[in-house]
């Protein structure tokens, strides 16, 4: 067993920049703007030898109401709650403030390990509000710096014991005899990596807290909430998986505000190391211009790709808005020929049910590997059936294929004159793989090789 350690505080103390510290890249935004993390953030958190597992949340506010502030708080209250041990940071530079004092309340009631960190505290500039820090009625607060790294030995000593102690706990209903070695367990197949993207405000995060079955993610009516990558883990019918919400994906002229390129470089990142990008549309726009692009961006960056068409129970004519958002995909994308798109309601859990099985069928699809033999014999009869283009005087011909990697499917093909094949017959074989191979929807890469003259070297 291990320990959940929330990081809390008031906004602009440091939480994030700590983080990122204790989990050893950076993950989670950093900025001089107060409030930038609103969701609370997950992940395995290291000092040394202790492995624990990191929540990061949103600045502690006196919120009230149902405005995003309160909901906010909410979720950071949640984090408490849920934690074995809070980290309760403080500005060393700037002292107490009520909103210090009103939060140590919370945590006191709490009645869990709570480590005081006096943050911002190198080269002894906030020694003052160090000693202030005594007033809260907790330990010794810890004199850190999570920008420059001081303090790291402090912490790990307040962190031993507690961390060491449910390591030493054994799990619920089993008995640990003195000198039994512990089982061993089969290493865990990683989750599929699923990302959830597309513009603002079309209901990621509704989506998201609807696929797990609770309110994980702050969701309203603000376009913009969701700023960070916030990574939740699922088990769906024995398949573990790796939900992703983003922030949403604007055009990046429209972009002026800092922390919306942070939001966004943060989204394009989950992108690219997502294994199947289920991209969210609303289905009363119809398919625009900017969610075209993100599925380019899909394409591109090799990602198995699915089309979600949300807020389906406020479309009215389903039948023409479907048959047109399939005629807008075969145009725009012909890269993604056979792309599969399923309908839902967010809100209502209409349709849900069917995204987990699309994407974990569209998974396998770009995980599929084809024979060698089977890719020859396609390759043969692909020429047969429409023959390479003259070039020249001298005749265009295949005469070898093999594929060298899945994820996307990659193939690489040999030619007596690579360099002069024309892209509309490149087209045409990828086209004929999807359909011999059942490869729909999943970018397919293609690879041109010079193959190998016998009568070169004889003399």
């Amino acid at each position: 067993m291990t320990i959940t350690v929330a990081i809390v505080g008031r906004p602009n103390v440091g939480k994030s920049t700590l983080f990122n510290r204790l989990v050893g890249r950076k993950i989670a935004i950093v900025d001089d703007e107060p409030g930038v993390t609103r969701d609370r953030r997950e992940a395995v958190g290291r000092i040394g030898d202790l492995v624990f597992r990191l929540i990061d949340t949103a600045g502690y506010e006196d919120a009230r109401g149902d405005d995003l502030s309160a909901r906010i708080q909410a979720q950071t209250e949640r984090a408490i709650a849920g934690a074995d041990v809070a980290l309760f940071v403080i500005d060393a530079r700037n002292g107490i403030t009520p909103m210090d004092e009103q939060l140590a309340h919370l945590l006191r009631r709490q009645t869990k390990p709570v480590i005081l960190i006096a943050n911002k505290c190198e080269g002894r500039a906030g020694e003052g509000g160090r000693i202030e820090a005594y007033g809260l009625g907790f330990a010794d607060p810890l004199p850190l710096s999570a920008e420059h790294g001081e303090g790291m030995a402090l912490l790990y000593e307040a962190l031993q014991p507690l961390v060491d102690a449910a390591t030493k706990t054994p799990a619920p209903g089993i008995e640990a005899a003195d000198g039994d070695m512990p089982p061993e367990t089969p290493p865990a197949v990683p989750p599929v990596q699923l990302a959830i993207v597309g513009r603002p405000n079309v209901g990621k995060s509704t989506l998201v807290n609807r696929l797990i079955g609770e309110e994980r993610l702050i969701t309203g009516p603000e376009a913009g909430i969701t700023r960070d990558a916030i990574t939740v883990p699922l088990t769906w019918r024995g398949q573990r998986l790796a939900l992703i919400d983003t922030a949403g994906l604007r055009r990046r002229a429209r972009v002026s505000d800092r922390l919306e390129e942070l939001a966004g470089a943060d989204s394009r990142r989950a992108i690219r190391f997502a294994h199947v990008v289920a991209i969210l549309i609303d289905g009363e726009l119809g398919l625009e211009k900017q969610d075209l692009q993100i599925a380019d961006m899909v394409a591109e960056e090799g990602r198995a790709p699915l089309l979600a068409v949300n807020k389906w129970d406020r479309v009215g004519d389903r039948d023409a808005t479907l048959a047109a958002i399939h005629d807008r995909v075969g145009q725009a994308l012909p890269q993604l020929k056979g792309l599969k798109v399923v309908t839902l309601s967010a809100l209502t859990g209409d349709g849900v049910g069917a995204l987990l099985p699309a994407a974990l069928a569209v998974y396998a699809i770009w995980n599929r590997r084809v024979p060698t033999a089977a890719l020859n014999t396609w390759l043969s009869a692909a020429q047969a059936a429409h023959a390479p283009p003259r070039i020249g005087n001298r005749p265009l011909k295949f005469r070898y294929a093999t594929q060298v990697k899945a994820r996307p499917p990659a193939f690489a093909l040999f030619a007596n004159r690579p360099e002069v094949v024309p892209e509309a017959y490149l087209r045409y074989l990828a086209n004929g793989l999807r359909e011999a191979f059942d490869l729909p929807g999943v970018p397919i890469r293609l690879t041109l090789r010079r193959s190998k003259n016998p009568y070169r070297d004889r003399p």
